[in-house]
């Protein structure tokens, strides 16, 4: 039993630091997941709160998961991984049964797996929780009790600190398509399916008939065609069809013309200026960094434009407003969102290969992209 104990308290501590480690250092996009549950179970109101639930929710996984590891203050940590389990556990069976979410962002973006997955997951660690809570007395602290409530007040202030700092910049480690290094044009092409096809042709005067690869039949000659027609076709699937990971993503002009192609696919430097919210971007940027590094790249010959998911009636008085040197073009919102957790966020490309990323606050002048990004 010491040693089934030690498994569950492994098992459960590493996952659970794991799993709020990867939601703290992405807040905005626990936000969204938040978001998304509240959209589906008829909870709007509780939007506002979606990004202190999230940093919360981190703190709490992260802390549970190092107290059970060390043993700090099993009594109530035992109590706390519990009592986490018992909501959940319900919570990701009706997930999988009426799939509300696509997934349920226990690991952010880190590691997806489907609703059903998740549910069995909480089954092992319901059990793992309750053999915990069970022999929680047994569970020794590796040091000096009266210093455990010192140690879980570092652990919980380092869990919202993280938080803050991802949420103030960007996420410490990029899990999403859309991170430095990655080419867009591959995850944006979808793997076709391929096939050996075969023709069946009957013989009109016996009735026989006869199947050929579709590479390889007599098609050219006059004396077969005469008497053979064909008839069906087959098909063997060598590999099928597999989407593309980054699907459905394009680039609308106002009359909506897809320039997707043209710029993800730019064989020069391209900047794209990710403002998914007009109404709610940060505004100061603009006059203090965007516009004059925008100025510089198009008198180089680069381009730079600005991808934002506010309708066009909104664009052209913010463009006035703000004096913006480039042209807003219109992409899906929540697809924006995926590609910088900044509002705005400003991204350097070529052929179609990210080459960096900053958060408003953290946009070098353009002598320096040049210098460190640009050939």
């Amino acid at each position: 039993m010491k040693v089934l104990l030690w498994i569950a308290r492994m098992l459960f501590g590493l996952v659970f630091i794991f799993s709020g480690f990867v939601k703290a250092i992405d807040p905005l996009g626990s936000t969204y997941k938040f978001q998304d549950y509240f959209l589906s179970f008829g909870l709007e109101w509780l939007f506002p709160f979606a990004l202190v639930l999230a940093i919360i929710l981190s703190t709490l996984e992260f802390m549970i998961g190092l107290n059970t590891l060390l043993g700090i203050k099993m009594k109530v940590t035992a109590w706390g991984g519990l009592l986490f389990m018992l909501f959940f556990t319900p919570l990701t069976l009706y997930v999988a049964l009426y799939d509300p979410v696509p997934d349920c962002g226990c690991f952010g973006d880190a590691l997806v797996i489907s609703n059903w997955q998740t549910f069995y997951k909480n089954i092992v660690f319901l059990a793992a929780a309750i053999l915990i809570f069970i022999y929680r007395k047994k569970i020794k602290p590796l040091w000096s009790e009266r210093k455990d409530w010192y140690l879980s007040g570092v652990v919980a202030l380092i869990g919202v600190l993280i938080s803050v700092y991802c949420l103030r910049n960007l996420p410490l480690i990029d899990f999403r398509p859309w991170k430095v290094g990655n080419n867009m044009i591959e995850l944006m092409t979808p793997e076709p399916e391929e096939a050996n096809i075969y023709l069946t042709f009957e013989n009109q005067q016996t009735g026989e008939t006869k199947e050929y690869p579709a590479t390889d039949y007599p098609w050219d000659d006059e004396e077969w065609s005469k008497v053979w027609k064909f008839k069906n076709q087959r098909s063997e699937v060598i590999k099928a069809y597999v989407p593309a990971p980054i699907d459905g993503f394009a680039i609308h002009d106002e009359y909506g013309d897809d320039f997707s192609e043209i710029y993800i696919g730019n064989p020069d430097y391209q900047f794209l200026l990710i403002v998914y919210d007009l109404e709610r971007a940060n505004t100061k940027a603009f006059a203090k960094r965007i516009n004059p590094i925008a100025a510089a790249a198009e008198a180089e010959g680069h381009s730079f434009i600005a991808l934002t998911g506010t309708p066009y009636d909104y664009i052209d008085p913010f463009r006035h407003e703000h004096q913006t040197p480039f042209r807003f073009y219109n992409a899906d919102g929540t697809m924006l969102k995926t590609i910088i957790r900044s509002n705005p966020g400003l991204v350097l490309m070529k052929d179609g290969i990210v080459l960096g990323k900053w958060a408003h606050r953290n946009i070098p002048d353009y002598e320096t992209i040049k210098k460190e990004y640009m050939e």
